[in-house]
């Protein structure tokens, strides 16, 4: 028993030599080489069992709960095969006879501490550390994307693509129409609402704000959860609320509707993009990638087509006396959600990405959905009788990171526990971008998405206002002015527009009926005049006298007197609320709506040249290119001083900008692999919502005061982000990772 013990302080000493090895080459990632060295480990502990004399080293039976099989039962498997513990295994998953590869149950683990033989097997299974199994599952999903290629290679690319295209294309043209519904519905939800200069900015950035906080949500709940569900989820949120933001009468409630709505449309880009990518085949995924780009300019075409078919149609409005109001603006908002709840009809009959599935280890359901593709596309190439001839498809070894509740556990703590667990598994997914391995490309993608989107978006909107801002300066070049006149026992009932009266005095006239837009009058007397039912925009009273003199029926609220002196004056009935006028902005509401419809349809023919060349020219040369050629598009920015020439400048910039935005989608999707795709693309896609806020707060405070600061800004963020573009990996021609 003596020379049993010292065998048996060697052998123990000899393995934690062993084990150190195996930490230290686990650390070092050499893949592997850990399981050869791990594997000679159990080898050798086998055979020191082999060697050692029985009587010194009793061997515990299954009966006794130990690791390793009695001396009865080991000439049984001599004979007969396999044991239990290793039975069923292939040399896929490289399993040693003798060695144990279970979890001790609670009532072996005194006996292996005992001294039983056991516990060195179990020793070396429990050295197998988190890099090594992360090196497998790297190993595992190498393999998978090779065999995944082939795979697609033999479903081939027809009906079934085709079909899931158009489906995702409602999802991405859902995106393009709820960028423009708050610029179009703003005009008249102003007066609706009655909103500030202040509300008005934060309804228009508030969908950003949704759109980046969706983004990043969505994006890494679909590396969990799956492509298919967060896209049916993110849908359905958005046509919620998009439905209640029509009937909604408050600022509060119809920011907060818009602000969630933005949050389920946030989803789209990263996960549509990602979804569709996974059906394609490495020939065909830039190509087509890009052509799915087209429905964003979809959406913003059927946004502007419907904004200017049923806006300026007041009549299409009802009410309920003061209280509740539903305008043509509002049919218009809830004519926007319809992409939205088509997108999520049709994607109902889709299946989920099986590349999601493989990833997750569910080989049968994503077999499956790959038999489908082959089968779809097929028989609508009139070869109903190929056979898919895969038969077994690489899965990758999952990580455990499931939590058991148990039985007893209350619902509520379970859903908890859940939520914890999904949450703690995305911010892992989110801290994965920035490993060693992904960090330079994802702050290289950081840097791209920002420069560009602060350009693009803070350019788009500083176009249209500035086309406003030369309109108003045409509209006060034709302003009328009149001094010092003496009006006595005159009724007006007619429009006063664009007029500015000094030092006039009124007395005993009538204003009935009528609209005042734009009226200014300064240092005047009106005494015994009687005003009713009128209706006023950007109208104003300065240090006016007013005598005597009756309002009934008017929207001329205490705001429209500026130091004004009102003696015996009575107001009655006063108008509630902010009242539309019907009569304005009808010019400048179609030019709104044909400026962004022209705007959003040159993007037609980049949309063209970037997919037919995507898969020619690659990724790179598209995206630094088109970038390069947008920055110098914006020095000619300074020669746009009229409506027209702002205009066509507009158009030359989203046709050319269109290239870049298709080319930086692309990339994103192959640069990432498939467990981290959508929260890669999420945060990316939120970085860019964030840089829009910046760049459109930035471009629209320079509107009116200087050309030069905001086109120095895009030039040079435009000039930044084709610099940096170069220095990404080509992905062209490679595999989905």
């Amino acid at each position: 028993m003596e020379d049993g013990y010292q065998n048996r302080t060697a052998f123990i000493k000899g393995a934690k030599d062993i084990a150190k090895e195996v930490k230290r080459q686990a650390s070092k990632k050499v893949g592997r080489s850990v399981d050869r060295v791990s594997d000679e480990y159990s080898k050798r502990s086998y055979n020191r069992f082999e060697e050692d004399d029985d009587d010194d080293y009793p061997t515990q039976g299954s009966q006794d709960g130990g690791y390793y099989r009695g001396d009865s039962q080991a000439a049984n498997d001599d004979e007969g095969g396999h044991s239990d513990s290793t039975e069923g295994h292939d040399e896929d998953d490289e399993i040693y006879e003798g060695e144990y590869q279970g979890i001790p149950r609670a009532d072996s683990g005194k006996g292996s501490l005992a001294g039983g033989p056991g516990s060195v097997g179990a020793g070396a299974q429990q050295f197998r550390d988190i890099g090594v199994s992360e090196a497998e599952r790297r190993k595992d999903q190498e393999e998978l994307a090779q065999q995944y290629e082939t795979i697609l290679q033999e479903c081939g690319h027809g009906k079934f693509q085709w079909t899931l295209y158009f489906v995702l294309g409602l999802a991405l043209m859902a995106d393009g129409v709820e960028i423009f519904v708050v610029g179009f519905v703003l005009p008249s939800a102003e007066k609706d609402m009655c909103l500030s200069e202040p509300n008005k900015s934060m309804l228009g950035l508030i969908v950003y704000f949704g759109m980046m906080v969706g983004a990043f949500l969505w994006g890494a709940m679909a590396d969990r959860i799956g492509r298919r569900q967060s896209l049916l989820i993110s849908l359905s949120i958005n046509s919620v609320f998009s439905f209640f933001s029509s009937f909604v009468q408050g600022y509060s409630t119809f920011l907060f509707c818009r602000l969630l709505s933005g949050v389920g449309i946030g989803g789209s880009i990263p996960i549509v993009f990602s979804y569709y990518s996974e059906f394609l085949s490495q020939e065909k995924r830039g190509e087509h990638l890009s052509w799915l780009c087209m429905f964003w300019m979809i959406g913003g075409i059927y946004a502007s087509a419907m904004a200017w078919a049923i806006i300026p149609h007041y009549g299409w409005s009802f009410q309920m006396g003061s209280a509740y109001q539903f305008h043509s603006w509002r049919v218009f908002v809830l004519v926007c959600a319809f992409p939205s709840v088509a997108a999520i009809a049709a994607l109902s009959a889709m299946p989920e990405s099986p590349r999601f599935y493989l990833e997750n280890g569910k080989h049968d359901e994503g077999w499956m959905i790959l038999k489908q593709v082959h089968d779809t596309n097929m028989r609508a190439k009139g070869y109903p009788e190929k056979v898919f001839s895969v038969t077994t498809i690489k899965t990758v070894k999952q990580m455990d990171e499931l939590v058991d509740t148990g039985t007893d556990t209350p619902v509520w703590q379970r859903y908890r526990l859940k939520i914890m667990s999904l949450s703690q598994q995305m911010k892992n997914n989110i801290l994965a971008c920035f490993s060693p391995e992904y960090k330079r490309t994802t702050f290289m993608l950081m840097a791209v998405w920002f420069t560009m989107s602060f350009s693009y978006y803070g350019l788009t909107v500083w176009f249209p206002d500035m086309i406003k801002y030369i309109q108003k300066q045409e509209y006060e070049s034709r302003t009328k002015t009149f001094t010092k006149e003496r009006v006595e026992h005159v009724t007006f009932n007619f429009t006063l527009e664009n007029q500015v009266h000094r030092e006039g005095y009124y007395f005993n006239d009538k204003f009935l009926n009528l609209k005042m837009k734009s009226m200014v009058f300064e240092d005047s007397v009106f005494e015994e005049c009687y005003f009713e039912d009128i209706t006023s925009i950007h109208t104003v009273f300065k240090n006016c006298t007013f005598i005597a003199s009756l309002f009934y029926n008017t929207d001329l609220f205490k705001y429209r007197f500026v130091n004004c002196k009102l003696a015996n004056s009575t107001f009655l009935h006063n108008k509630e609320g902010c009242m539309l006028d019907f009569s304005d902005d009808f010019n400048n509401a179609y030019m709104i709506y044909f400026v962004n419809f022209l705007g959003t349809l040159a993007v037609l023919p980049g949309n063209i040249v970037s997919a037919l060349l995507m898969d020619k020219i690659g990724r790179l040369r598209m995206l630094a290119g088109s970038s390069v050629i947008s920055c110098i598009s914006c020095f000619f920015l300074m020669f746009g001083n009229s409506e027209s020439g702002m205009i066509a400048l507009l158009c030359l910039f989203g046709g050319i900008s269109i290239a870049s935005w298709n080319a930086l989608d692309v990339i994103t999707v192959e640069l990432y692999p498939s467990d981290k795709r959508t929260t890669a693309f999420g945060f990316l896609n939120a970085l860019c919502k964030l840089a829009a806020v910046l760049g459109i707060s930035i471009f629209q405070s320079f509107v009116g005061i200087t050309k030069a600061v905001p086109i120095l800004f895009a030039s040079g963020a435009l000039a930044a982000g084709s610099f940096l573009a170069t220095k990404l990996p080509e992905t062209r021609g490679q595999v989905l990772q």
